[in-house]
């Protein structure tokens, strides 16, 4: 199950924060705030630090997924520096594809409205909606 979805821009900027689990605790606006800061802070070191980034000649993506003992962290980080975060159960053990599927949605209803500034948090009632139909298919 995907308990919570979030998008932070390329400066660290929380721009989208929606939770589907009601029966756990809820971030308030202030901690997800924090937490994105602090995500991209950490996924930037570690993709400076990574070993292979520097023997492979390859651009390393940073933290994929980090695992806790309740829940497990996913990311998808797009070419322009966008992050998508998903904090799952520790079923779900690889969610690229869904991720990738997130961005695509971004890009149809938030992307392409001409209300919407890059940077800026997503208000898009569509974008709501279809992420919430693929949030309840996993």
């Amino acid at each position: 199950m995907i308990h919570s979805v979030f998008i932070i821009n390329r400066s660290g900027g929380l721009i989208y924060n929606k939770n589907y689990n009601t029966h756990i605790a809820q971030l308030s606006s202030n901690e997800a705030l924090i937490f994105a800061g602090t995500f991209h802070g950490i996924h930037a070191l570690a993709s400076r630090i990574a070993p292979t980034a520097k023997t492979t000649g390859t651009k390393d993506t940073g933290i994929q997924t980090i695992d806790t003992k309740n829940f497990r962290l996913h990311c998808f980080q797009t070419p322009t520096g966008i992050k998508f975060i998903a904090a799952t159960d520790l079923l779900h053990t690889r969610l690229t594809e869904t991720l990738t599927r997130i961005y695509e949605l971004y890009c149809d209803y938030a992307l392409k409205s001409p209300f919407y500034n890059l940077e800026m948090p997503v208000r898009s009632d569509m974008f709501d909606a279809k992420l919430l139909q693929l949030v309840q298919q996993h």
